[in-house]
């Protein structure tokens, strides 16, 4: 992700709405089901890492969670959801900042990634999030393109991923694979994508 990302994404969350963008959830489910089960407290720190327009944050806020922090590239995508979500807006702290450029200045008990880290191609930028993640998550859930997905989103090359391959590249990292499991997900086009979902825990 390092030719020019950022002005790619914010064109894309400037010209389009949420219903002309693949990733679209009107409920993000499985990340919901993935967050419940670890019974977390509602003072738990959370990071949503490519939140963008996401709607796990209106879940998060909610259902009472105190400490939720939404991170991605986009300063449009934040400023659509800040203002669809109005004034609980200011229960969250916003970060605009591209994942291979951000420090964590805390540890998080639950770390989300929807369709983030498969943006992720070169060996370096892979090992680095591994790395980073490990040092600054207890709890950890990553969803990305299947092996039976998706080969590109939004013009852009992914990394496609298995129950193996992405157990392996965290679990070399001081995490325990939790649970995994293959998502399709409708597009708002009608279109399918299969996901891989896997939740992670620090040892």
């Amino acid at each position: 992700m390092n030719f020019n990302t950022k002005s790619h994404w914010e064109d894309i969350y400037k010209k389009k709405m949420p219903n002309e963008v693949s990733w679209t959830q009107e409920i993000p489910q499985t990340s919901i089901d993935f967050l419940e089960s670890f019974n977390l407290s509602k003072e738990s720190s959370i990071i949503d890492v490519g939140g963008g327009e996401s709607k796990f944050v209106d879940y998060l806020l909610m259902q009472g969670y105190e400490n939720i922090t939404v991170l991605d590239i986009s300063k449009n995508a934040i400023e659509k959801a800040k203002k669809r979500i109005g004034e609980k807006s200011d229960q969250v702290k916003w970060i605009v900042n591209d994942i291979n450029e951000f420090m964590p200045n805390n540890k998080f008990d639950f770390w989300h990634d929807r369709a983030v880290f498969h943006f992720l191609t070169n060996k370096e930028s892979i090992l680095n999030y591994s790395k980073m993640v490990s040092n600054y998550a207890t709890h950890f859930v990553v969803g990305t393109f299947s092996t039976e997905g998706p080969k590109k989103c939004s013009g852009l090359d992914i990394c496609q991923y298995d129950e193996i391959s992405i157990t392996k590249t965290f679990e070399s990292h001081n995490f325990k694979k939790v649970e995994s499991k293959r998502v399709d997900h409708e597009t708002p086009f009608g279109t399918i994508q299969n996901f891989i979902f896997c939740s992670f825990t620090a040892t």
